[in-house]
């Protein structure tokens, strides 16, 4: 009986040290504030990939990955995941008017991972699209709201039902 118990507080002193210590590491790194952006942006910007990229990461949006609409204007919408620091956020908004021609549809943060951010994609059609004016824009804008009230206003702006049967506005 002994033994076994020597066995069971030895085995328990083990696993204790093993996972101690990537606990204690884990707290030491800090996580990216966003994880990735993907931006769609019209044909026309394609030579300035460089330059644009570099705006991104001066605003600490670092892992910026690029596609290019072929014809027309991709679509004004932006999403995000619920962890996005409201900062990072109001920058994203700001760069995706600045080279998307504006921000007029939401996406449900509910359809992307937690530090995810999309401008202008495609991938999404008008049953998780919800679309915004300029006055609401600029209430998402607002400097003073913390990332937990920023969240909260675009989880409010994005959760109403949308009725199937109202007049499509593409296609």
């Amino acid at each position: 009986m002994f033994i076994a118990h020597l066995f069971v507080l030895l085995g328990l002193t083990c696993l204790v040290g093993e996972v101690a210590a990537p606990i204690a590491f884990a707290e030491s790194v800090s996580a990216a504030p966003v994880s990735r952006v993907e931006v769609v942006l019209a044909y026309q910007y394609r030579t300035r990939e460089a330059e644009i990229k570099k705006e991104f990461m001066q605003v600490g949006l670092t892992n910026v990955h690029f596609q290019y609409a072929r014809m027309g204007q991709p679509p004004q919408n932006i999403g995000m995941g619920r962890d996005v620091p409201a900062n990072k956020a109001r920058e994203a908004i700001r760069l995706a008017m600045k080279y998307n021609l504006g921000v007029g549809i939401l996406l449900p943060e509910r359809l992307f991972p937690p530090r995810f951010i999309t401008i202008a994609s495609s991938n999404y059609d008008d049953t998780v699209e919800y679309h915004i004016t300029q006055d609401t824009l600029s209430k998402l804008q607002d400097p003073a709201l913390s990332t937990e009230a920023f969240h909260r206003l675009y989880r409010d702006l994005t959760s109403a039902v949308i009725d199937p049967k109202a007049p499509k506005t593409r296609y």
